[in-house]
């Protein structure tokens, strides 16, 4: 069978009418008018604040799950946080891609520690993990603990252990912070924002 040019663009537009009109059936206005829900509707939002860097930015952080027995709520949408004064929405490329971070593999869920002589980290509890830190805390600064110098002047301090702290803490977290670990004697006390 011979076709010609104008013959096969005949064939071609009524094959793509009579795929529309099978699709569509014989109102495509209303197909055309279904509007599709929106994907955040039946979302918990919470708000929380970006763990990346220094500057502190406020996220909105969607998740499903109703909450109940069997049901483990998932993030699925984050986003810049419009009414948080510090970034007032916007993201970085680090901020924007959160969502990667949290559902990583490779994410530390527990506490793992590597006994002396192990090549191999081992899972523990939370409350073994904090007491293992204040044990360890406790022995350095009893071991290493000045009190007073040469000359009988009272220093209190403690010089071998030194404290991180989180800048994208409120100012009232940043001064309980610096109240306990001055506390303990520590002058080697840093944060992230070097502030």
């Amino acid at each position: 069978m011979q076709v010609s040019r104008r013959q096969f663009f005949k064939f071609c537009a009524g094959g793509m009418t009579g795929t529309t009109i099978a699709t569509l059936g014989f109102m495509p206005e209303t197909a055309l008018a279904d509007v599709r829900s929106y994907k955040l509707m039946r979302a918990t939002e919470t708000r929380n604040t970006c763990t990346y860097c220094s500057v502190g930015c406020g996220i909105l952080m969607y998740s499903l799950g109703d909450g109940a027995k069997n049901a483990k709520a998932s993030i699925f949408h984050i986003e810049g946080d419009p009414d948080h004064p510090v970034n007032r929405g916007a993201l970085c490329p680090k901020g924007a891609g959160l969502i990667d971070f949290i559902h990583s593999s490779s994410r530390l869920h527990f506490p793992e520690v590597r006994e002396p002589g192990s090549n191999e980290f081992k899972r523990i509890s939370w409350d073994e993990a904090l007491s293992r830190i204040a044990a360890h805390m406790k022995k350095d600064r009893d071991a290493n603990f000045q009190e007073k110098t040469a000359d009988g002047v009272t220093i209190n301090r403690w010089l071998t252990t030194g404290f991180l702290a989180a800048s994208a803490s409120s100012n009232e977290a940043g001064w309980m912070t610096h109240k306990f670990t001055r506390s303990l004697g520590l002058l080697a006390v840093d944060n992230q924002a070097r502030v």
